[in-house]
């Protein structure tokens, strides 16, 4: 478990280089070779280019596509809510991160507003599943934890978690065997036990959850055409604790707020 400390933090750095870089008039064709970069001075490779099909270092989706956007030439606009996805493998383990975002619009400020609302109410769930995952028995109640934030702070908006994605666990492969839900099941899953690594990722919608696949064959948008976000951390299961792999800090404020202390691998 301690080889996937530095996959881990390699895919971070990419996301903290592609975050600096956001800006209205840049592309996420640049913000791509970026988050490359990034990768590779951390020693590390994408594992994204070893999907078949997939030539690119990051999934960028922006506005009303949901995840694995293929980056583009389009240089974003003020307002637009933006989600990147990064993962990176190094010595033959992975990692596995995304983060949303919401450019500034001083001549829209409602839509920030309402799209910085959804943003927050996603990146509070993925926190809200991460700290139940530090006291799980079953690893399902980490979905039951992700819905039941998204349903508290909705404030009357209508959010929709998406059903038919989900998290799912990581180590040799970035995608792996068990699922992960992002929302209340009825069977229990597997037992939460030290060596367990998972990549837990809420992807909320301010609307209705149908989605349709772009001709692109990647490319996941709100069929209503309402906006998302999305937020993914890989997480360690270890003998003293849980350690967010894929936060330099391993989810210390993050998880502050629930009164969960992440401890270090040894």
């Amino acid at each position: 478990m301690r080889r996937m400390v530095a996959p881990g933090l390699a895919t971070a750095a990419s996301l903290a280089a592609v975050r600096e870089a956001i800006r209205p008039g840049i592309t996420t064709l640049e913000l791509d070779a970026i988050a490359e970069a990034a990768i590779i001075a951390a020693g590390g490779a994408s594992n994204f280019k070893l999907v078949p099909g997939y030539r690119h270092t990051v999934c960028a989706s922006v506005n009303a596509d949901v995840v694995h956007g293929i980056p583009n030439d389009r240089p974003l606009e003020p307002g637009d809510i933006l989600s990147i996805d990064s993962g990176a493998i190094l010595d033959g383990w992975n990692g596995d991160s995304a983060f949303t975002t919401v450019l500034d619009n001083f001549a829209d400020p409602e839509l920030v507003a309402l799209r910085r609302r959804l943003n927050d109410v996603t990146e509070g769930s993925l926190w809200a599943g991460i700290a139940r995952l530090a006291s799980a028995r079953h690893l399902n109640e980490v979905g039951a934890a992700i819905e039941d934030h998204i349903v508290a702070q909705g404030g009357g908006h209508d959010y929709g978690i998406l059903e038919d994605f989900v998290g799912h666990g990581i180590g040799r492969d970035m995608h792996e065997d068990p699922p992960v839900f992002n929302y209340r099941v009825r069977e229990k899953g597997p037992e939460v036990r030290p060596g367990l690594v998972v990549a837990i990722e809420p992807m909320v919608v301010r609307g209705k959850i149908d989605t349709i696949i772009q001709d692109d064959e990647w490319t996941v948008t709100t069929a209503d055409g309402e906006p998302a976000a999305h937020w993914e951390h890989s997480v360690a299961v270890h003998r003293d604790g849980i350690w967010v792999l894929t936060a330099e800090d391993g989810g210390a404020a993050g998880l502050a707020p629930f009164g969960i202390t992440p401890t270090p691998i040894r």
